[in-house]
């Protein structure tokens, strides 16, 4: 069902409620929950019907989109995060009009990161980006290898390290879901007691429309919500 602009206020507090109730479920408050609204294909307009509901961030997948609505919207001045698969020549157009970079899949790409941020003397924030799934059409990198790459794109000057991300496989199978987010929160919290330089985890961005009241429940700290605040695609 296509959901009107005027019912995306509504749309965000009902995902609001949700997100309070499932934190309570894992005894955290409702604040401890990072509320980014996946705005891909979605006008601005429909993004700024968002951000005046109070949404915590705006999270885009393509640059080229990502800067028009950017223009679009600086009287607003949102968060914004870039959450979708990121070239490594696109980094220097968004390198400081992004607060972060929630994709970052690859050493090669964090060098980018790395080289850009340095030449615009600004501290690029990334989450690591894990294919918990194993999903050949996925991003992201296994599981048993994230930790060895957050300690070396840790090394790395102009960038920060403050998370892991996922993309969870689209199943209705609730019980894999919550086993695969289970096994990301021992991941963060692993990676967590390492204390490595550099690295500073705060983020677990995972859950998204369909999840993420399961995800908050195993431990999420962030979640992408699309369709529940914009309707489909």
């Amino acid at each position: 069902m296509r959901v009107e602009i005027t019912s995306i206020a509504d749309n965000v507090k009902i995902v609001r409620d949700a997100i309070a109730e499932a934190a309570a479920e894992s005894g955290r408050e409702p604040g401890d929950v990072t509320l980014v609204a996946a705005s891909k294909t979605k006008p601005a307009e429909m993004v700024r019907q968002a951000i005046a509901a109070g949404v915590d961030a705006v999270g885009e997948n393509r640059v080229q989109e990502f800067l028009e609505k950017r223009e679009a919207l600086k009287e607003y001045d949102p968060v914004w995060h870039m959450i979708g698969r990121l070239q490594t020549n696109k980094v220097r157009s968004i390198i400081d009009r992004v607060s972060m970079i929630q994709s970052a899949d690859s050493v090669r790409l964090c060098e980018q990161i790395s080289r850009c941020a340095g030449e615009k003397d600004v501290t690029a924030e990334v989450l690591a980006e894990v294919n918990i799934g194993g999903e050949e059409s996925k991003a992201g990198v296994p599981p048993e290898g994230a930790e060895r790459f957050i300690e070396e794109i840790s090394r790395l000057p102009n960038l920060r390290v403050t998370g892991l991300m996922t993309v969870a496989p689209f199943t209705d199978d609730t019980e894999l879901l919550r086993d695969m987010y289970k096994k990301m929160r021992k991941l963060f919290l692993d990676i967590s007691s390492k204390n490595h330089d550099n690295v500073f985890m705060r983020h677990l961005s995972m859950g998204m429309t369909n999840d993420f009241k399961a995800a908050i429940e195993e431990g999420a700290t962030m979640v992408r919500i699309g369709s529940g605040i914009f309707g489909g695609r």
